[in-house]
């Protein structure tokens, strides 16, 4: 089978025909929402910017850097802005903020589709689509850095790592940064979801070389060069969960009987994250790619995501400066 990794650097078709914005809101403290007709995806989408001090009043050629943050398995575009309040940030005020929607568990990857390919186009519509557009109309410059939360922190990791070039930096934050590592996760989540599992990448086994042309762990010398920061919980309550935290929903399938989880752990989810993270870890760092790593007691929970961005900013910001 051929799986395509695309080329370095670059969006693969900056001219890629038929994508457009059909409207454009603007709202407070700079927000900005996109409404997007993808061909890649084979629908409307919306891009929500926060745009940085002096872009309404942009000429044709001011650019300026593009941080790109992506969401979690819902694909919501307003939760950086929502749960995190990204748009208060001083640090990101000479930053073009982009922040794409997702379909539902798209996992950041052009679907599979068994071998059809075609809708949802994830990666496609990102990087091929989004950023070309905003370097064209709206401000965007070819320095960026990407970071992502849950399924997001895998697509920072995956898009910087099969795109190398394109992102100067990257970080995943509980992330499923090693999806080979644990295919009946994603079967268990999708499962429960009620879309099918193999559509992403196939079957991992059938199908392996596809899931090793998206798993970071497999594209680990393509890292070297751009700097990455891992953080994750061990699922276990932490100083962020309230005291009376409860348990995550039980998701059956999740836990693998060969390897349960600890009698401590209330979020299996983050605990798969954190083994996931640190084998990605030790892997980074035998190709000799700069890898920077937080695992802390905590849970799958927007406090922590937060809270790891803000530590991230520092090394996501330093290479979009000069």
């Amino acid at each position: 089978m051929r799986v395509e990794i695309p080329r370095p650097g670059r969006p693969r078709n900056p001219g890629r025909p038929g994508v457009r914005v059909v409207s454009e809101r603007s709202t407070a403290q700079g927000i900005v929402d996109l409404t997007v007709d993808s061909p890649a995806l084979g629908r409307t989408a919306t891009v929500r910017l926060t745009t940085p001090d002096g872009w309404e009043e942009r000429r044709p050629d001011d650019r300026w850097p593009v941080l790109l943050l992506l969401a979690g398995g819902d694909g919501d575009h307003e939760s950086w802005t929502r749960d995190h309040r990204v748009q208060d940030l001083p640090e990101l005020r000479d930053v073009l903020v982009v922040m794409p929607q997702m379909p539902l568990f798209g996992f950041y990857t052009n679907w599979w589709n068994g071998g059809a390919g075609g809708p949802p186009a994830v990666e496609r519509f990102q990087l091929d689509e989004v950023l070309p557009l905003l370097e064209r109309a709206y401000g965007a410059g070819t320095r960026r850095t990407v970071a992502g939360e849950s399924q997001g922190g895998f697509g920072a990791v995956s898009y910087a790592a099969r795109r190398p070039g394109m992102f100067r930096a990257a970080a995943g934050f509980s992330g499923y940064v090693h999806p080979l590592q644990h295919p009946h996760a994603i079967k268990a989540g999708m499962d429960h979801l009620g879309l099918d599992w193999k559509a992403i990448w196939g079957d991992p086994v059938a199908q392996r070389a596809n899931w090793e042309a998206h798993d970071p762990y497999y594209l680990a010398e393509r890292l070297r060069g751009t700097p990455v920061r891992l953080a994750s919980g061990d699922g276990t309550a932490g100083v962020l969960d309230p005291p009376d935290v409860e348990p995550d929903e039980h998701i059956p399938g999740l836990e693998d009987p060969d390897d349960p989880f600890g009698p401590d752990v209330i979020s299996p989810t983050e605990a798969l994250m954190e083994r996931e993270s640190r084998a990605l870890a030790g892997r980074l760092r035998e190709a000799g790619v700069r890898v920077t790593t937080h695992f802390y007691p905590g849970t799958h929970s927007p406090a922590y995501w937060e809270r790891e961005l803000k530590a991230a900013l520092p090394m996501l910001l330093k290479p979009l400066a000069g």
